[in-house]
């Protein structure tokens, strides 16, 4: 029996969907964050940012069409990093760089340089190369692929530093603005992986803008692993070389095992799952296939629910192998690769943390019930180091992401959720005293 493990480029050893997950009612907000945010947004400058980010909205629609139409499939974001890059200049919010794998990164230093905040909006979208994004446009719905998720949400990231630019925002703490790569599906969150890593970038405090619903705060992180599962053998003829190890038996053997020992794990406790999304080999239906492969996904915002569903995974794997091997004739041993895909770690986030308690003081002023939810965002990396983090809506309306009809709407809302955006940005920075 042989048995080879091929690790995933890139992955971090961080600890342990798009598909969230409601949180538990955490109570009312507390007084000194309400008071805090609705002080903050009287404030002379804040109140001359949130005038110039409804006085830029129609330009801001063509920024919109502008990087929608600028190419960024999955580890080829170059192009559209680049006229990110000039756009960000071009507010003069601050320093702009663009880091080794990517990133594009603003930095305005503040006052006191006490601490950082950053807050992205990746660049990337699911489209291959070749994919058409032009955007069309039918009264307040902008219809392209990649339109809403989440090129709305790089032009939230500029419009945000355009208004800090404008008012003549000055901070306590460093704000840091970054168009980060990589966050779609294989990309594996590599760009935010890459932030925490340098410790120049490290931030204290963490936001991401991904997500349509105004309502919705990320809070808590599911985490996900991913193999991809590849069978080898000789082949042969289906009648010729009949009693032989094939590979496509030996894949039936390892998934069947495998759903039905990790069937029980989701059963109670924290929300978890498992998928076999693809599945491939062979040559003809007549001929035993020399390899037969499988790509796996599991799922949850608990570190030992994924834990748990890995080892049953791994178990599987091997007594599939054995159980074909065992029922062959006198032919080879089949083989298994099993290869690492992606991995991105799992966390609870504090619920109570100021950064919640702030994000959920902004909504309820403007008359919106907050809901926490687990979700799998760039929000999970920094989730997981214990750094706090939370994602919010990019704002509009957003449908059918991740499909060729994919559409925002300007649905009127957007000025108020980019000025709430700028308010929690500026909150945890800590405005400069006049």
């Amino acid at each position: 029996m042989k048995i080879s493990y091929i690790a995933c480029a890139g992955l971090l050893a961080l600890p342990f969907s798009s598909l969230s997950a409601i949180q538990p009612d955490t109570g009312p907000v507390e007084a000194v964050y309400q008071s805090q945010m609705a002080n903050l947004r009287e404030d002379g400058r804040m109140a001359a940012a949130f005038a110039h980010i409804s006085e830029g909205h129609e330009a801001n629609l063509q920024d919109l069409v502008t990087l929608t139409e600028v190419p960024a499939p999955p580890f080829a974001e170059e192009a559209r990093a680049a006229v990110f890059a000039d756009m960000m200049r071009a507010t003069g919010f601050g320093e702009v760089t663009i880091d080794e794998v990517g990133n594009v990164i603003a930095r305005r230093a503040g006052a006191a340089a006490s601490h950082s905040v950053m807050m992205v909006a990746h660049l990337d979208t699911v489209f291959p190369a070749g994919t058409d994004v032009t955007v069309r446009i039918e009264g307040n719905r902008y219809t392209a692929p990649g339109i809403g998720d989440n090129t709305r949400g790089a032009v939230m990231l500029l419009q945000i530093a355009s208004a800090i630019a404008a008012a003549d925002i000055r901070t306590q703490g460093d704000i840091v603005l970054v168009g980060n790569v990589g966050e779609e599906g294989l990309g594996d969150l590599r760009g935010v992986r890459h932030l925490f890593l340098e410790q120049v970038n490290r931030p204290d405090v963490f936001i991401a803008i991904d997500g349509g619903d105004d309502a919705r705060l990320v809070t808590s992180a599911v985490g996900s692993t991913r193999f991809r599962v590849t069978f080898n053998g000789p082949g042969g003829h289906s009648w010729g070389d009949f009693g032989d190890a094939n590979p496509h038996h030996a894949s039936a053997r390892a998934i069947t095992r495998f759903v039905n020992a990790a069937r029980p794990i989701t059963q109670d406790g924290p929300r978890s799952s498992y998928n076999i999304g693809r599945t491939g080999g062979g040559t003809s239906v007549n001929s035993i296939p020399f390899e037969s492969w499988f790509e796996v996904d599991m799922r949850s915002g608990n570190p030992a629910k994924l834990a748990a569903l890995e080892a049953v995974f791994q178990q599987a794997m091997v007594d599939g192998l054995e159980a074909e091997n065992a029922v062959r004739g006198d032919g080879e041993l089949l083989t298994v690769d099993i290869e690492a895909i992606g991995s991105r770690p799992a966390g609870e986030g504090d619920p109570m943390s100021p950064l919640t308690q702030r994000a959920r003081a902004l909504l309820e002023a403007d008359g919106i019930m907050p809901v926490l939810v687990a979700s799998s965002t760039d929000s999970n990396v920094p989730i997981s180091l214990g750094i706090p983090a939370i994602t919010i809506s990019r704002c509009g309306t957003s449908a059918r992401a991740h499909s060729l009809d994919e559409y925002w709407e300007d649905d009127g809302s957007v000025p108020a959720c980019t000025m709430r955006g700028l308010a929690l940005l500026v909150a945890e920075a800590e405005l400069v005293e006049n």
